[in-house]
């Protein structure tokens, strides 16, 4: 049997895996998670065989969750999940030793495939993901609502380096060590961005800092 941790913001889809997951013999769920911070924490105290890690969560992006998980359990197994179809994290995640990129709208049979090809030690990537271009990417193309106030309206100069700076795909530690500022305080003005853009993850960050030209598409 494989033991698997789940991670994913979206209450519904977290039901609606357990559920599906559970009706395998295969399969046996160690955990729950709704943010990339409850499950590092769980995976400092709680082993398992694969971790299902959703790519856009509020706290942090599934990158920085990888980079942390990466610091006390090098060897863990992780799957991410995503509807993200283009390659934008693509290439550092692979560069952290992930073991799988499935989109989320793939049917029962190919998520198991996955599940069990990653724990048997080998990779597994939705077919045809490498090759999806930057242009198509759905993290650009997301239908989330833009703010459409000006970046100097609703944000500070600081908050505007550090949104420009999570746009270029920086993790937190790599945002503080450049700005010479503490973890905590680019958490804080992460937060407060989130807040003030009345935009719930890092999509909708990307789509309003190229709606306001901060970032240039790649």
């Amino acid at each position: 049997m494989i033991s698997l941790i789940i991670a994913d913001d979206h209450p519904l889809y977290l039901e609606g895996l357990e559920m599906l997951l559970n009706k395998t013999r295969r399969i046996k769920i160690e955990a729950k998670c709704s943010r990339g911070s409850e499950a590092i924490s769980v995976l400092k105290n709680k082993d398992c065989d694969v971790l299902l890690l959703d790519l856009h969560m509020p706290d942090m992006s599934g990158l920085e969750a990888v980079e942390e998980i990466r610091k006390f359990k090098p060897e863990q197994k992780i799957i991410m999940l995503t509807h993200q179809k283009g390659s934008r994290y693509l290439s550092k995640l692979e560069k952290l030793g992930i073991n799988g990129y499935v989109l989320k709208n793939v049917n029962k049979e190919e998520l198991l495939e996955a599940i069990e090809t990653v724990n048997e030690g080998k990779s597994y990537f939705t077919e045809g993901i490498h090759n999806i271009s930057k242009e198509d990417d759905f993290y650009i193309k997301s239908s989330i609502i833009v703010n459409e106030n000006e970046p100097n309206v609703l944000l500070t100069p600081r908050e505007q380096e550090i949104l420009i700076r999570v746009c270029n795909e920086m993790s937190s530690s790599e945002i503080a060590k450049e700005l010479f500022i503490s973890i905590g305080t680019v958490d804080t003005h992460r937060k407060n961005i989130l807040q003030k853009l009345g935009i719930s993850n890092t999509v909708g960050l990307v789509k309003f800092a190229l709606k306001h030209n901060l970032i240039k598409p790649d």
